[in-house]
């Protein structure tokens, strides 16, 4: 699909490019003022460069010379050696439809009742919970190393940051490039910092008299893997023997050979200086070089097919870096709120500007992007297939859509596995997994195994390449999934009299419920009603003939439950509002971020009226609120938008770095929402009353003054 994508937006992306540069927003200027000026380091926020396969995470001094952070790719995937046995998983018994199917689920769910009786006497042997443990850990992601400087005070012991004064960090976002400065016993440092557009190659500029006197070298140490579920600091540094660096080092360059567990991956270190490099006596994954003068530009090259060819310059390495990332600013979609009288618009800005940066580093790459990016690990840094609709879309609302393209290829490449899965578990077509990395490896789980809002997904998105590029290639590429998925949306329902239901086993969005007792959730009745709907046009499109039983089933799904005129969670949930009033509240998210199929906007109005009076703001997760942001958007309420975009929650701060909390890691679902949001407030939806949009205001709160280009609608 890659060139295809590549034929689709090219043409997008000059004609953007011009519209930007013949535009009245002065788009530098935007971006710049809310460039990164920070005097300390923020030990759970690091400054980020990157190209969105690749990122280099580093500390105040430009490099990760006091704190460990990581360097993380999106191809940087281990996999530990499997449990002695290898015998495939077979997964634990449920009742599906009134048949017994096996679903990958880790242990008995022996806390439910309605299990235990079905199944009273099965048990998982320990063979299986082996199995089912490095499936969940494996693949993982892996730090490919630290780079830092090895700092010494005149006295003989090694600096801390508390030592270092006059430190300063501006990361220039319209360029890439960030240049610390600080100073360390009167010897003074500037550091030069960005990555290469072009490959996965980190660069430094370096200068300080430090390096003349031996006070100052550039380390190298690179860790083993671990298996943690959340290390924002990820790899090991003991057991020195469970993994191998081998480094020659020849004149101005050093190639460095990594190999864990039989697997690959290398490491060219080019110097342009006089320097000396060596290996730590008494680390092997520890290499040090050390300057000779006062200046000198190192490179690292990670890949993982071989060591990196041909010469490194920092000047061409930084004007590359400049063209790449003002050619990104410079395309797709802007806004400019700066002459908005209400405060809360340069906040708006800010948080808009910072996340576009990070989710170009983060969730621009080959692979959907795990929930941490390329910052830190969460669930070993697998994706979930749940969350691609927010680290994904906005690229599209933005005008860069072709961005979006590349992780969303995941449906075709993964497509096999996803109808053997379906077939497994007594369905037709394709049954999109929850949480994968590189390979498309089922991690088992209860949860995993019965959520079901990301099966329509691959439908939606593929109605947003349609929208850019509304052709007959357009709709061949994406047929199979479009119409495998579909398949698998029509024969997941049962039928109970005229009805068709979503039946148990079933984890609504809010993973909250007991799975047994959960049927015809909201949302996924709603989006099932999209992923049906679409799908038949696209028949319609192809000249080809509808399905009889996905018109039956579309026809006859359940209502969307309601209580005293608001939606709830799922068809008869009890005591909603006072024990299940906290997670994602998804039952809105029908008429927000998604268009409201099978809703009316009455009953969403009151629905949002009463979360925002009785949900506990404390327990959901950050791109819960952009989702309320969305509602409140299409049920005509833009103050109350803006202030779920700008809501002070714990769950929902971003920090200097425009990094958002939501949970135990970083969380760039809340970026990623966050732009969904602004770009519908920028640009509108499709069925909008004209009296929610003004050229002035567009659907921001009315008085505000605000210009974009470049936006579409979202559906």
């Amino acid at each position: 699909m890659d060139k295809f994508i590549k034929r689709i937006f090219a043409a997008a992306a000059i004609v953007l490019a011009a519209t930007a540069a013949a535009g009245k927003i002065d788009r530098r200027a935007v971006v710049e003022r809310h460039n990164v000026e920070t005097a300390k380091t923020n030990p759970k926020s690091p400054a980020q460069v990157g190209n969105g396969e690749f990122a280099y995470n580093f500390d105040i001094t430009g490099m990760q010379t006091f704190v460990p952070f990581n360097t993380l790719a999106h191809w940087a995937w281990h996999i530990a050696p499997e449990p002695r046995g290898g015998e495939d998983f077979g997964g634990v018994p449920f009742k599906v439809k009134g048949k017994t199917v096996f679903l990958p689920v880790d242990r008995e769910p022996l806390k439910y009742p309605q299990w235990r009786r079905d199944f009273p006497d099965f048990k998982l042997s320990d063979a299986q919970k082996r199995r089912a443990k490095w499936l969940a850990q494996n693949p993982s992601a892996f730090n490919l190393g630290r780079i830092g400087l090895a700092l010494t005070r005149r006295d003989g012991s090694a600096a801390a940051e508390s030592d270092i004064a006059n430190a300063r960090q501006k990361l220039d976002l319209f360029g890439g490039i960030a240049e610390s400065s600080f100073e360390l016993d009167g010897a003074k440092f500037a550091v030069k910092t960005l990555c290469r557009q072009g490959d996965d190659t980190v660069a430094f500029e370096i200068t300080s008299e430090a390096f003349e006197s031996g006070n100052a070298k550039v380390f190298f140490e690179f860790p083993r893997p671990n298996a943690s579920g959340y290390p924002l600091y990820v790899g090991s540094w003991d057991k020195p023997e469970l993994h191998s660096t081998k480094a020659e080092i020849l004149k101005n360059r050093a190639e460095i050979l990594r190999e864990i567990d039989g697997q690959k991956h290398f490491i060219t270190v080019v110097w342009n200086g006089e320097a000396e490099m060596s290996v730590d006596p008494e680390n092997p994954h520890k290499l040090t070089l050390a300057p000779s003068q006062g200046k000198i530009e190192v490179f690292a090259n990670f890949s993982k097919s071989g060591f990196a060819k041909g010469g490194f310059a920092f000047a061409e390495s930084a004007a590359e870096s400049r063209r790449v990332w003002q050619n990104y600013w410079l395309s797709g979609a802007a806004i400019d709120l700066s002459k908005t009288a209400d405060p809360r618009a340069r906040e708006i800005e800010r948080r808009a500007v910072l996340s576009q940066y990070l989710m170009r580093i983060n969730s621009g790459g080959s692979l959907p992007s795990q929930e941490s990016g390329l910052l830190s690990n969460s669930w070993y840094g697998k994706f979930h297939y749940e969350m691609i609709w927010w680290h994904s879309v906005h690229f599209g609302l933005w005008g860069r859509g072709e961005i979006a393209q590349k992780q969303w290829e995941v449906f075709e490449k993964y497509l096999p596995q996803a109808r053997e899965r379906a077939k497994r578990e007594g369905y037709r077509g394709a049954k999109w997994n929850k949480a994968t990395g590189n390979i498309p490896a089922e991690w088992p789980h209860l949860i995993h195994a019965t959520l079901i809002w990301q099966q329509p997904h691959p439908i939606y998105f593929a109605e947003e390449i349609y929208r850019a590029n509304p052709s007959a290639e357009t709709l061949e590429k994406w047929r199979d999934i479009v119409f495998e998925t579909a398949e698998f949306l029509a024969s997941y329902p049962q039928k109970n009299g005229g009805v068709f239901e979503l039946p148990p086993p079933l984890t609504p969005v809010s993973e909250n419920t007991n799975p047994f007792e959960t049927k015809n959730p909201t949302f996924e009745l709603s989006y099932w009603r999209y992923g049906l709907a679409t799908a038949l046009k696209w028949k319609e499109r192809l000249g080809e003939e509808k399905p009889r039983e996905w018109l039956d089933v579309l026809e006859k799904l359940a209502p969307l439950p309601t209580e005293n005129g608001v939606y709830v969670l799922h068809e008869g949930v009890e005591k909603m509002w006072e024990k299940f009033n906290f997670e994602h509240p998804a039952l809105i998210g029908v008429f927000g971020m998604l268009r409201g199929d099978g809703a009316d906007a009455k009953t969403a109005k009151a629905t949002l009226a009463k979360i925002r009076k009785l949900w506990n703001f404390d327990r959901v997760w950050g791109w819960d609120f952009p989702m309320l942001a969305m509602a409140a958007a299409r049920t005509g309420d833009a103050n109350t938008a803006v202030d779920f975009l700008l809501y002070p929650s714990k769950n929902f701060e971003f920090d200097e770095h425009g990094v958002a909390t939501g949970g135990p890691c970083p969380y760039f679902p809340s970026n990623g929402g966050f732009l969904a949001a602004v770009a519908m407030l920028a640009g509108g939806w499709d069925g909008m009353e004209e009296r929610e949009f003004s050229e002035e205001s567009r659907a921001f709160p009315r008085g505000w003054k605000v210009e974009v280009e470049g936006f579409g609608r979202c559906q």
